[in-house]
């Protein structure tokens, strides 16, 4: 039996975490025409009812500190909308546009971990957020003849509203909160604030919508299980740059699932967010090396 290190498990894990995220967003481009707080109501109960099943089997300890809680309720606000922007962005957009946008999360996170957890930001760190930034200048192309314009800087919310979110992930990790503790609540608290834009804007769907939404939500559950089993067996600093497949996924799935076929800025905005992703994860593994 051929015997795989822990480092390479934690790269198949995150391709597999990649593609079932890519094809949440594919499900949820499937799903048609339903208000996005609708899928992201069925996307996040069944992420809710998974992690729930993981505390109660495992037995997980499910208090939390006073001091927490305020962290905890902004990492689900922040994640939250992150969530509702990226249906948004996937309804509207082009599904590898949508992913590129919500993948600058990392470089919000860079920004942000400078505000919340007082990290200093070194000169190289500065200047590959700043191509990421301008490159994204390639996908959202603003004019004021861009129809797309919208719900392009929708999709770039989401990546903000994402990149705080995992800021405040890595708070309540260094303050001992468990993953599991961490989704539930989240997963809890984006069902619940999706419940009054269901009883308002509801949307009669079709057995094939019905099918399309599951499918999204368990592709979801997928996604957090396997990211979870990546980092679980191998550093962030080995393996994060993997997690970048998803748009490769996604512009496949996007082509041979919805025929979309991006134009040549998007493409090359792809390549250059892509090359300055592996730069800061370069950049990272020989930090911590030295």
């Amino acid at each position: 039996m051929i015997k795989i290190s822990k480092k390479n498990k934690g790269i198949i894990y995150i391709l597999l975490s990649a593609f079932f995220f890519a094809l949440m967003n594919m499900f949820v481009a499937l799903s048609g025409d339903i208000p996005f707080t609708q899928k992201s109501f069925f996307r996040n109960i069944i992420a809710f009812i998974f992690s729930l099943i993981i505390i109660i089997k495992n037995n997980i300890n499910i208090h939390i500190e006073k001091k927490n809680y305020s962290i905890l309720f902004f990492r689900a606000f922040f994640g939250t909308v992150g969530i509702f922007c990226n249906f948004y962005a996937v309804d509207h957009l082009f599904l590898s546009d949508a992913t590129m946008l919500n993948k600058l999360s990392p470089f919000f996170a860079i920004i942000f971990s400078f505000f919340i957890l007082k990290e200093k930001l070194k000169l190289k760190q500065m200047v590959i957020v700043l191509i990421a930034f301008v490159v994204m200048l390639f996908i959202v192309r603003p004019s004021f003849s861009n129809v797309l314009i919208f719900p392009s800087f929708i999709g770039l919310l989401g990546g903000l509203g994402a990149g705080v979110a995992y800021t405040f992930v890595r708070l309540l990790g260094e303050r001992g909160v468990k993953g599991p503790v961490v989704v539930c609540f989240f997963s809890l608290f984006s069902s619940v604030v999706t419940i009054p834009f269901l009883f308002f804007d509801y949307t009669p769907m079709s057995v094939e919508q019905w099918f399309y939404l599951l499918l999204a939500g368990f592709a979801a559950t997928g996604g957090q299980f396997f990211i979870t089993a990546a980092y679980f067996n191998a550093p962030a600093k080995e393996i994060s740059v993997y997690d970048y497949s998803q748009l490769i996924f996604a512009a496949m799935l996007g082509y041979f699932v919805l025929g979309q076929i991006p134009d040549k800025y998007s493409i090359l905005g792809y390549i250059i967010i892509i090359f300055a992703a592996i730069l800061m994860f370069l950049y990272k593994k020989n930090n911590t090396e030295s």
